[in-house]
């Protein structure tokens, strides 16, 4: 396990090694599911990896769960839709407590485009350096992106005044639960880095 990044951390502390290459492929193909064996290098490359991942662990435990399921869905190997469900009504509900009141029809849509923030915001920060371009920077993109993913319309005049910033508000939120989720990684790396 490296130490580059919180990001890279919470990964690789969820990253479960497996037997990969041809040889696992051949043995799921031949019995149709994987099976554990005991083969191991001379190395303690995984004890090692083992003892930080449970260090790293501990600290998301620690987390308040709100916070610890928008890092499971940013960073996390394990993925699945109800982390991602649970991220996004963790944001969509912070987002909600600061926006302007709005229509209930508006509202509806808020939570598809603050769906389609926490997509882009993802995409944006893989692979632990945050180095990755907006994949929907551009409003038609976004909306054709919206419309084929959920299938919400949503009218492109006056997009500055009605969309903009909301848009600007859930990316905001999405960075301020993101500081709050790897701010203790980012310690506990720091405390390991000072300490060898």
């Amino acid at each position: 396990m490296k130490l580059n990044s919180a990001r890279q951390c919470w990964h690789d502390c969820t990253h479960v090694e497996a037997r990969g290459g041809l040889s696992g492929m051949t043995e799921r193909s031949l019995l149709g599911t994987a099976v554990q064996t005991t083969d191991r290098g001379v190395t303690a490359d995984h004890a090692v990896h083992t003892a930080l991942a449970g260090r790293f662990q501990s600290a998301i435990d620690r987390l308040h769960p709100q916070v610890r399921v928008f890092g499971e869905f940013m960073y996390s190997a394990l993925q699945d839709d109800d982390i991602r469900e649970a991220a996004e009504e963790v944001v969509f509900g912070l987002v909600m407590s600061k926006a302007p009141r709005m229509t209930a029809s508006k509202r509806e849509r808020a939570e598809y485009v603050a769906k389609g923030v926490m997509y882009r915001y993802r995409y944006m920060h893989q692979g632990g350096q945050s180095a990755n371009p907006d994949p929907l920077s551009k409003p038609e993109t976004f909306r054709a992106w919206l419309f084929d993913e959920y299938g919400v319309r949503l009218e492109s005049c006056a997009w500055t005044r009605d969309w903009e910033p909301l848009i600007r508000l859930c990316f905001d939120c999405c960075e301020d639960v993101d500081k709050m989720a790897l701010s203790p990684i980012a310690a506990l790396m720091y405390e390991m880095k000072e300490a060898a």
